[in-house]
This record gives C-alpha cells, structure tokens and sequence, in this order.
C-alpha cells in the first residue's frame, strides 16, 4: 500500500497562488507518474496535471491549466507539487493527489483530497 498525504489548500483571492504538495509513504517503489486530479460535488474526478516519475519527467496538463499550473515531482522523496497562479474562482473544488505504481501490475492510489476555494 501507498499512502498520499496532501498539504497546502486552503482560501485565496482571485489572481492569486498556492502551491499543493503530497507526499508519499509506505510502500514506495516502482512508482511511475504523480500527478493531481480534481472533483466537484457530483461530478467526475478529471486529470489537472500529471509528471513521469523518470528520466524523461514528461508533464501532462489539462488544456484548461496550462501556462497557469506548473507540477513538479520528486522520486527521491517521493513528493508530487502543483503551483498554482492566477487562479480563478472555478478553480475552486476537491483536488487530489494520485501515484501510479507498477509492480506486476498497474495500481493507482489516491489522497484524501485538499478544499481549494478561489472567492473575493
């Protein structure tokens, strides 16, 4: 098992930053993308951004985050992070941390999700 424990959400003004971080433990190995997803009451959980945990380090975004979010990611530690700048009000919901491990098999592991809420 992989545990994610997610850190740094919390209530900002429009146009302004935060930066999301997760960090993973237990049992940590051959993991090979980090990333972030978010989900709305109601809705489905979609990607935000996600990283290779290799040498390539290939980034993925959501059209609707690039050039704003930037993720970055640490195999050594392992940690995942997402700054976030200029930030809108409908950036505003659940986001998520996500490890993919492959170790016979995919397995994907979740963190419990951190509140960012974007309001004057």
């Amino acid at each position: 098992q992989v545990q994610l424990v997610e850190s740094g959400g919390g209530l900002v003004q429009p146009g302004k930053s935060l930066s999301l971080s997760c960090g993973a433990s237990g049992s940590i190995f051959n993991i090979y993308k980090m990333g972030w997803y978010r989900q709305a009451p109601g809705k489905q959980r979609e990607m935000v951004a996600t990283i290779s945990i290799s040498e390539d380090g290939v980034t993925n975004y959501a059209d609707w985050v690039k050039g704003r979010f930037t993720i970055s990611g640490d195999l050594a530690k392992p940690t995942v992070s997402l700054q976030m700048n200029s930030l809108e009000p409908e950036d505003t919901t659940v986001y998520y941390c996500y490890t993919g491990v492959l170790r016979g098999g995919y397995e994907n592991f979740w963190g419990q999700g951190t509140q960012v809420t974007v309001s004057s």
